[in-house]
């Protein structure tokens, strides 16, 4: 079985990776090559398609990072988890539930949702 919170943890980390060969080593530890992520802001594929797409979140909200609030939930193949994004300590500006499909211990697919955003 996949170490569910640790994998989540190295979902978050990617996001708040601002080094850029740092987070590409992340992003081909964490997802599978084929990797698919759909949100409401766009729908990509493989790490240069996540990588991009984490960039260009960077650069619009840059100095604020993503927090894990509570424990994944997971049966199966399957995990889905609340993030907040926000200075530390504040109020958060976005919060989003994601769900990720797990293949060999890596994220296959990501499926995010927003629940609040700016503006």
């Amino acid at each position: 079985m996949t170490d569910v919170r640790g994998l989540v943890e190295q979902y978050i980390a990617v996001w708040n990776e601002t080094d850029a060969g740092k987070r590409r080593a992340l992003v081909a530890d964490v997802f599978t090559e084929e990797v698919g992520f759909t949100d409401p802001l766009g729908a990509v594929t493989g790490h240069d398609g996540i990588d991009q797409h984490v960039a260009g979140a960077q650069q619009q909200f840059g100095g604020l990072t993503i927090s894990l609030p509570a424990e994944p939930d997971a049966h199966h193949d399957l995990a889905r988890f609340h993030w907040h994004l926000g200075a530390p300590g504040a109020e958060p500006v976005a919060i989003g539930f994601d769900v990720i499909e797990i293949e060999d211990g890596r994220i296959a697919k990501v499926h995010g949702f927003l629940d609040k955003m700016p503006g």
